[in-house]
């Protein structure tokens, strides 16, 4: 074969031999999706396929290079021999990390599947999200290290770094305390079941539900859907309110400033016809009463419970609202009024002042 055919023949043959494999290797993963479709693994597989095909041109490449008689292609043997092992390392990383994440995807949503407890499906899907991003991370830096080791120069250079390794390490160790402290927070969270992706959270007078839990740091969507980022230490190190701890059951008040004569049984009884007609009240409690009085005002707080915060919210809001409207058409001398005057009866009413 002419010298300079045998290079193409050779790639002719890996893309072929590579092509052949992926596509036994899917058909595998179809045949196995379809006889086990309760198993999302094997679907989840089948995304790995390009990784693979790529870590299989690459071996084959390079160890077909040492047999392909081309002299130019034998005069930068030694360049092309390290792009092909960077591709190797990379895509190798690349399945690495595809599999481990269609195998946890898998078990988690198994998991989810067969649990009823939605507390125990967040706290399962955190932890899932920081075990995957500590896999990636770690395979990245092997991958890394690995290429970089490729090169003689690097090599070198390592053998010198390894000897003040020692001193480097303290001084990172003391520049870094900040991020190391956030980042065994982070699984000090993830394993300890303190916050969970999906729970109600009141952090810094605001009030959320977290959205998306890191090593280092943990987003907040507020309810008019701001982001609140904060570091995770924050969570270990300061109290926060988690409303979705022990049950998602919440109970929840409302308060209203009253006058003194403002009917308070009439007021018991529009509250609980409120609450019968909010479809968001999950029937389990209620109560209202006076529980506490200044020169001008009483305070009349209504108990109020729903099956979650969200709906524990519309509840309040929807009480309020109602009261208000109620005490304003019917019992208008029920609201808080500013006396300017004395009232009527009152010592000294309607006399005229000395000299008048």
């Amino acid at each position: 074969m002419n010298a300079a055919l045998r290079p193409l023949a050779v790639l002719a043959a890996a893309i072929l031999l590579t092509g052949a494999a992926g596509w036994a290797v899917d058909l595998l993963l179809r045949r196995a999706d379809a006889r086990h479709p309760e198993t999302p693994l094997w679907h989840s597989l089948r995304r790995c396929r390009p990784a693979l095909q790529i870590v299989l041109l690459a071996a084959l490449l390079r160890g077909a290079l040492q047999q392909t008689a081309w002299r130019p292609l034998q005069e930068h043997e030694a360049v092309v021999g390290r792009v092909l092992s960077l591709a190797l390392i990379g895509a190798g990383a690349w399945l690495v990390v595809g599999v481990a994440s269609a195998v946890v995807e898998s078990a988690y949503a198994r998991y989810a599947t067969g649990t009823r407890d939605p507390a125990r499906v967040r706290r399962v899907r955190t932890q899932v999200t920081l075990i995957m991003r500590v896999v990636t991370a770690v395979v990245v830096v092997v991958a890394a290290a690995a290429m970089l080791l490729t090169f003689p120069s690097f090599r070198a250079l390592g053998t010198s770094v390894l000897a003040s390794a020692g001193i480097i390490g303290i001084v990172a160790g003391v520049a870094a305390q900040s991020t190391l402290g956030n980042l065994f927070a982070g699984f000090q969270i993830a394993f300890g079941d303190m916050v969970r992706i999906g729970d109600t959270v009141v952090v810094a007078g605001e009030w959320g539900v977290v959205e998306d839990i890191t090593l280092t740091f943990l987003a907040v969507r507020t309810w008019d859907e701001r982001r609140i980022t904060m570091p995770v230490s924050y969570f270990t190190t300061r109290p926060f309110e988690n409303w979705s701890r022990g049950g998602v059951q919440m109970t929840g008040t409302v308060f209203l400033h009253c006058d003194h004569a403002a009917p308070v049984d009439l007021i018991r009884d529009k509250a609980h016809e409120i609450l019968t007609r909010c479809r968001e009240w999950d029937g389990r409690g209620w109560d209202v009463a006076v529980t506490e009085t200044t020169p001008s005002t009483m305070l009349v707080r209504v108990i109020v419970t729903a099956k979650d915060a969200d709906d524990l919210w519309t509840v309040r809001c929807a009480v309020r609202e109602q009261l208000i409207a109620w005490l304003s058409e019917k019992h208008p001398e029920a609201l808080p009024r500013v006396l300017l005057a004395p009232s009527p009866g009152a010592p000294g009413f309607g006399e005229a002042e000395p000299g008048g």
